[in-house]
């Protein structure tokens, strides 16, 4: 954090000091939570008084076990190699001196999130993130739609954040206590209608950070952002800290059976409704957008049956071979000149470094055995079993993926090269990021089961999801032959692209009568109230200038105007007079 606001004072242009600055916070990041992992000590918790609100006490309180280290760890490496990348991704951007900053502000806040061990000092982290969200994807002012896209960002996390304070406010006020372990100590002892309310409540805003139905949709449109930033949203920050949140209060969520169920269904849809639209997209950033939108309903699935473990795993997982999907889109992209799959083509001999990472991390995002993402996601579908629906999603959600990521390969890296295009690996500094994250995308789960045999379990059960994602794969290879088979979607592709439309219900279920709410206050401010004071102005100014013109009229007038008043004031004493007699 401090050197993320040290770096804000950095000259804009100066791009060594700003790079050195970004790239040293991140480092210490990892260095550190590399130590604490070594060590291998038990949970750890610490606590500052830092101010009390009557009999309220809020603390500046860390708390520190195996699982924050891991997230502390995957967040740092993931902030480190976006970093990295940046320099020579961003060359000649003259506010790169801020961008980087603000990264290593965003990462800090996700890291407050992470080790937090008070609710408040959680929320303060949580916020930040917010703003830093928006800042980083508004950073190409060129284009028109950064900004729009950081505005929606901003507001519909916004909405749940709402739900989010006022979730954290019911339990500190409850319970006590804001200290997270007080919390989770004095959940038995509220009534089950707080409980769920709570949790409902606190569910609002992680269904907005982590792009949950239906507050997912700002995470798509996000991609207007520079391709680093996609990655660290994606992969380690912002969309993570849902997942890693409701990890975290576990036993709030576990309380409550209503809110579990709640968890279930909208991450059942958001499974289904991620993987469907990216079969559509022709972005490959929006592909890979709408695949994160669909693995973070895999992880909340996984939280609704209280498989933590497995949930975190996906998650660490996915943050490796999705950051590395998003710098290998990113090196794409800086050769082509453009996002759309439509117009790549025959990349793999002019770039084999970036043919074989993104394999690897389209391999993993499939569940393709032995990479990664093979043992996170069959950890999932194993601990769905016992929840038919949610688990039947999964599997339909696994022949899905197989089928875009297909697609994605072949029509990025097969084919004809484009006119004009003269593929190439991208220079040292981004090709580091992307070998450095192909090793966990590669070899994570083979580490991770060294360690926890518990985490998937060999058996009939794996038959069938391995069969899907083959399915899956053979249908992407077969349809994509002769042309792309979005365009045999016709009409149905930008409305499937899109979300299934979403967009254009929550306009006109919420954008358009709020609009309509604001121009009528508009207009009873303007014409009502607005007209009462000017109204009264314009008619003190009248009378004032009436009494003006009487002063300053002629002699005869003002005789007479005397006289007049003279004769009334005489009348009405002698009215009064007699009324007073009789």
């Amino acid at each position: 954090m401090l050197l993320g606001l040290v770096g804000l004072l950095v000259p804009q242009r100066n791009r060594p000091d700003a790079a050195a600055l970004g790239i040293a916070g991140a480092a210490i990041a990892v260095a550190i939570a590399a130590v604490m992992l070594a060590l291998r000590e038990g949970p750890r918790e610490s606590t500052l008084d830092w101010v009390a609100f009557g009999d309220l006490q809020v603390t500046l309180a860390t708390f520190v076990d195996t699982r924050a280290v891991l997230m502390a760890l995957t967040v740092g490496i993931v902030a480190l190699c976006v970093q990295v990348y940046s320099i020579s991704y961003l060359r000649g951007d003259e506010r790169y001196g801020p961008y980087a900053a603000q990264i290593s502000i965003f990462t800090a806040a996700m890291l407050t999130v992470v080790l937090s061990g008070d609710l408040i000092l959680l929320l303060v982290g949580w916020e930040l993130m917010g703003a830093c969200s928006y800042l980083l994807i508004a950073h190409d002012r060129g284009l028109p739609d950064a900004p729009r896209a950081a505005v929606k960002a901003f507001l519909v996390t916004r909405v749940g954040d709402v739900g989010f304070l006022l979730g954290i406010v019911l339990l500190g006020t409850k319970v006590g206590s804001f200290k997270i372990s007080d919390v989770l100590a004095g959940v038995g002892s509220l009534d089950k209608t707080t409980v769920t309310i709570a949790a409902l409540l606190l569910l609002a805003g992680v269904a907005g950070k982590s792009a949950q139905f239906p507050l997912h949709t700002w995470l798509p449109d996000a991609m207007a952002g520079p391709t680093p930033i996609s990655a660290l949203i994606h992969a380690a920050t912002m969309v993570a800290a849902g997942v890693y949140v409701v990890a975290r209060l576990f036993p709030v969520f576990a309380a409550s059976p209503a809110a579990m169920t709640v968890l279930g269904v909208m991450a059942g849809i958001t499974l289904l409704l991620g993987a469907l639209a990216a079969i559509a997209a022709d972005d490959i950033k929006r592909v890979l957008a709408w695949s994160t939108v669909s693995q973070l309903g895999y992880m909340m699935a996984a939280l609704s049956v209280g498989a933590v473990d497995a949930a975190m795993f996906h998650l660490f997982t996915h943050a490796a071979f999705k950051a590395l999907l998003f710098l290998g889109a990113g090196a794409l992209i800086h050769v082509v000149g453009s996002n759309l799959l439509s117009r790549m083509g025959g990349m793999r001999k002019g770039m084999p470094l970036t043919f074989v990472t993104m394999t690897i991390g389209l391999g993993a995002l499939i569940g393709v055995p032995p990479l990664a993402g093979f043992w996170s996601k069959e950890s999932v579908v194993t601990a769905l079993a016992d929840r038919p629906w949610l688990g039947t999603a999964a599997l339909a959600g696994i022949a899905i993926t197989a089928w875009y990521s297909t697609r994605l390969w072949l029509r990025a890296f097969f084919g004809q090269v484009p006119k004009g295009v003269h593929p190439h690996d991208p220079p040292g500094d981004m090709k580091f990021p992307l070998v450095l994250l192909a090793i966990p995308a590669a070899g994570l789960g083979w580490g991770a089961y060294a360690v926890r045999h518990d985490l998937v379990h060999f058996g009939p059960e794996l038959v069938l999801p391995l069969a899907l994602a083959g399915l899956g794969i053979a249908l992407g290879v077969l349809m994509c032959r002769r042309s792309d088979p979005i365009r045999r979607l016709g009409r149905a592709g930008p409305w499937i692209a899109s979300g299934f439309g979403l967009d254009t219900v929550q306009r006109w279920l919420v954008v358009e009568p709020v609009r309509a709410l604001a121009r009528i206050a508009k207009a009873i401010d303007t014409s009502v109230v607005d007209g009462v004071v000017l109204g009264t102005g314009q008619a003190t100014r009248a009378a004032g200038s009436g009494l003006a013109a009487w002063h300053r009229a002629v002699l005869p007038r003002a005789l007479a105007g005397v006289l007049a008043g003279a004769m009334v004031l005489a009348a009405a004493g002698i009215t009064l007079n007699l009324v007073g007699v009789w």
